[in-house]
């Protein structure tokens, strides 16, 4: 329990039937590298139950953000789903995680490809005002099933471009690419076939993957994560660590 914090619930927005999302208050004590992860949890049977959670919030924001995907029979999101406004919830003392900038070799065009609730770390990357001074270009795919599960869509599209302090830096520099799978949308397909096929390149207009130029953080479902790795490792991208970056970046700690 000393490594946990209780926190506050501020606000819950249901996207779907099958995603949510909530803010709550932050420890003043609380730092995290924008990429990071956490565990988030309740209090069950009298102990504390937690899994891990990637901020979606910013690192310089005073409120913390989470996106979930809704579990009927699981053990933490069957509960964490009927969150309500005031409620408490347990939040570490630390952060981890691998989809950290100082991870990746210097390059010009950052590719963020996410799956599914993959995409919260790289809402806290977008906010960052420094990776955009990492990179000319930041590209963000988000691929889900249905379009209602494109969670932050109007955020990233409406509101972040004209936010007083970033909203230049995300009109310049952020390409923003939503797909879904199992309906129609100007943008459909798996993420691993738009980039095999050349249709991601063509359609944001940007080469194909380089080794020189380009550096990418992948974050989603296991078979996004595996296809991809594949893909790269074919083209002769080497995965970052913390003591040796490379090209890319892989977040394992959880699937989305």
């Amino acid at each position: 329990m000393s490594n946990l914090t209780q926190q506050t619930v501020l606000s819950i927005h249901h996207w779907t039937d099958t995603l949510f999302s909530f803010t709550c208050t932050r420890d003043r004590s609380f730092r995290f590298d924008n990429g990071q992860f956490t565990l988030v949890g309740l209090e069950i049977d009298n102990k504390p139950l937690v899994r891990a959670y990637s901020m979606a919030s910013a690192n310089y924001e005073e409120t913390l953000e989470f996106l979930s995907i809704k579990v009927q029979d699981g053990p933490l999101t069957s509960r964490l789903q009927h969150l309500k406004v005031g409620d408490s919830v347990y939040i570490s003392k630390k952060s981890t995680g691998t989809l950290i900038a100082d991870s990746l070799l210097p390059g010009s065009t950052l590719w963020l490809l996410s799956t599914g609730t993959g995409l919260a770390p790289f809402m806290s990357i977008i906010k960052d005002p420094e990776i955009y001074s990492r990179y000319k270009r930041i590209v963000l795919t988000h691929t889900c099933r249905f379009i209602d599960e494109l969670a932050y869509k109007e955020y990233i599209t409406q509101s972040l471009p004209h936010d007083e302090h970033i909203g230049q830096l995300i009109r310049d520099q952020l390409v923003y690419y939503p797909t879904v799978t199992r309906e129609s949308f100007h943008n459909r397909g798996r993420i691993t076939d738009l980039i095999q096929e050349g249709k991601l390149f063509e359609d944001v207009g940007l080469p194909p993957f380089s080794i020189e130029h380009d550096r990418l953080m992948l974050c989603g479902s296991p078979h996004m994560l595996k296809d991809t790795r594949a893909l790269l490792k074919e083209m002769g991208f080497t995965e970052g660590t913390h003591s040796q970056p490379g090209h890319y970046v892989v977040e394992r700690a959880f699937v989305g």
